[in-house]
């Protein structure tokens, strides 16, 4: 081992201690519980180049070491592969998704299981439409003039949509309403679907074109203004259990949660179904995020990305522990979702 690999394995135990016990770590510990092979004078050379380079700090003149952002950063560019989950974990995982009724509870099941696994606050983005296809527009009468539009996707999505219509139509008509749109949509990407809604008031007959013309227009407004910043978030009760991970900052932290915006552009950022992304306190742009780590990922099926997930929590995080649990929940949700 040379010496830049040992001061690496230095950095690597003063990680995995800091995370477990959340007191700084001092040689005489190192030495004690990792079996590192040298002696404690070769550490605390070692801990000092470490300092010197930035990637651990001392919070106290007495103290022991804590590794810094920079730390938790070469730390995790330098885990070669993410631990897999043991065949425990990975049936109950799927056996907890399976058994969702229908998309919400997908949602739902999947944000409470990743908040559970990794202990910290869970964040899953709603299926974007932009990457949905068409798979049914049901129409409904609610009045003789006022009809209501459910546009249901491939990945389980339902959008509802009111339209008055300025006058009666008839069943007879609904059900031509409904026909025609389910032609010219049924199995389309939404932009595509949009495009073939925006000509059919002018191929309609007379007596159904304003109506149609009206229906289209607030069908072409889901497609294309579709309102896909959906999320679901869990386990916010975890990040209260650690409030000194969050010095003066927790409450900007819940705040930023709650409005979600900069949270969906983290997900947004991440959408890669192929990689784990992870966000060490100052890289992550919004101020208010900075003494955070996000953990996030696409999922997604037949290579097409849905939506993302993941997980936001103090920076003294286990980084393998919680992306190996992003990434098989992430899975597992892709596979449900495509076998729907």
């Amino acid at each position: 081992m040379n010496a830049d690999e040992r001061r690496f394995e230095v950095l690597r135990a003063i990680v995995a201690d800091y995370v477990s016990t959340n007191e700084p770590v001092g040689s005489k510990t190192l030495v004690e519980q990792h079996n590192l092979g040298v002696s404690s004078a070769t550490v605390r050379n070692d801990m000092a180049v470490l300092e010197e380079e930035g990637l651990i700090a001392q919070p106290h003149t007495s103290a022991g070491r804590i590794p810094t952002d920079h730390g938790y950063r070469t730390f995790v560019d330098r885990l070669h592969e993410i631990k897999p989950l043991t065949s425990p974990e990975r049936r109950a995982i799927h056996a907890f998704l399976e058994g969702a009724l229908d998309l919400d509870d997908v949602m739902r099941r999947s944000v409470r299981l990743l908040a559970q696994l990794t202990q910290q606050v869970a964040v899953v983005q709603y299926p974007t439409l932009t990457q949905s296809t068409v798979r049914h527009v049901e129409v409904v009468t609610i009045t003789s003039a006022r009809l209501m539009l459910v546009l249901i996707t491939d990945t389980g999505r339902v959008d509802q949509r009111m339209v008055d219509l300025g006058d009666v139509i008839g069943e007879e008509d609904v059900s031509r309403l409904r026909t025609v749109l389910n032609s010219a949509m049924a199995g389309k990407r939404l932009a595509e679907a949009s495009a073939s809604v925006a000509e059919l008031p002018e191929q309609s007959p007379p007596e159904l074109r304003e109506t149609m013309s009206r229906v289209c227009g607030v069908l072409i407004e889901t497609l294309v203004e579709h309102p896909d910043e959906r999320m679901v978030l869990g386990g916010t009760p975890n990040l209260t259990r650690n409030v000194a991970d969050f010095p003066g900052s927790l409450r900007q932290v819940l705040e930023a949660l709650e409005e979600q915006v900069v949270v969906l552009r983290l997900l947004a950022a991440a959408r890669d179904s192929d990689g784990v992304t992870v966000r060490i306190g100052m890289e992550n742009e919004a101020e208010e995020m900075q003494t955070t780590s996000v953990v996030s990922t696409g999922y997604g099926s037949h290579g097409t990305v849905l939506g993302g997930m993941g997980v936001v929590g103090p920076t003294r995080m286990d980084y393998p522990g919680t992306m190996a649990a992003v990434r098989a929940v992430a899975s597992y949700v892709g596979e449900i979702l495509a076998g729907r």
